[in-house]
């Protein structure tokens, strides 16, 4: 156990940690980042959407940026993934595999997890991803299927709003239910057909690149396309603050205030594991706010430079 406890400790290392990392050490603050190496911002072959960097920028690439950064300023980062989280009076305590921290503050910027299609190996999924065979946002990478013929690969709610955003960039819109027949309401059905959104049936299995193309097998036989998205959710990474006692939305989501401070005093948290656009740009920028209000809440206890 640390005997004097950091200013704030940070868990997570993708856009939104890594923001607050280079946030918090800039304002001279004794912090510590923890980072298990999965940011799902890593599988991103080439972002186009995020401003300034008009040919885009791999992923990977934007993280090592951000990490240096953070380093440049004295952040501390620790290859560790945290198991649990606990708040002892005025003080949190951070546990790792081999170690517990102690902290004033703590801003969880742990994301989540796509769901992968079933019987995807990772070898496939990394490939076709690398490619653009496979996408997971319509909102970062729509404009990149422009005119393209378009496997939605989900069903209900969720598959039929995904399908409808990707037909807003092109008309080859195909939902195929990942297992048996879709279970679509009538609303949805009726929005499907307005659409022109072709359906079809499950299971989808034995995915193969044949060339550009992404093909799978289908009830109605195999099938080829340009690119598909898969639309089956995803797992929240909301655990420690459930342990923490912070409250969640109905979506699993950890609910912040305006500041991005959670229901338990001096917990934090920013980035897609918050209820938000699941981007970049709007992790980065609620990382900003949780930090500064972090510091803030932090200097009127006691002053922050002697």
């Amino acid at each position: 156990m640390t005997e004097t406890p950091d200013d704030c400790i940070i868990v997570g290392a993708g856009p939104a940690g890594l923001t607050a990392a280079i946030y918090l050490a800039r304002y001279h603050l004794k912090i510590r980042l923890f980072d298990c190496g999965t940011s799902r911002a890593s599988w991103i072959p080439t972002s186009h959407n995020h401003a300034g960097f008009p040919d885009g920028i791999n992923g990977e690439e934007l993280l090592e940026r951000m990490r240096e950064q953070a380093a440049k300023y004295g952040a501390m980062r620790e290859p560790k993934r945290v198991s649990d989280l606990r708040k002892d009076g005025d003080c949190f305590t951070v546990t790792t595999d081999d170690a517990a921290f102690r902290a004033r503050t703590v801003l969880l910027a742990t994301g989540v997890v796509n769901n992968r299609p079933e019987g995807m190996s990772d070898q496939f999924h990394d490939e076709a991803l690398s490619r653009g065979l496979l996408r997971y946002c319509p909102v970062c990478d729509g404009y990149e299927v422009t005119d393209k013929r378009v496997a939605v690969i989900g069903s209900g709610d969720h598959g039929t709003a995904e399908a409808q955003f990707i037909r807003g960039f092109t008309s080859d819109v195909t939902l195929i239910s990942p297992e048996g027949d879709h279970d679509l309401s009538d609303g949805c059905s009726a929005q499907l057909d307005e659409a022109g959104i072709v359906r079809v049936a499950g299971p989808c299995g034995d995915y193969s690149i044949d060339g550009d193309k992404i093909t799978f097998d289908t009830a109605e036989g195999r099938m080829s396309f340009d690119s598909a998205y898969p639309a089956l959710g995803s797992v929240i990474r909301s655990g420690l603050a459930e342990k923490c006692g912070a409250e969640l939305g109905d979506d699993g989501c950890i609910e912040v205030s305006d500041h991005y401070e959670t229901s338990v005093p001096e917990l934090f948290a920013a980035g897609d594991v918050v209820v938000g656009l699941d981007q970049i740009s709007a992790a980065m920028g609620q990382a900003g706010i949780a930090s500064t209000t972090i510091r803030n809440r932090l200097a009127e206890k006691s002053p922050l430079r002697r």
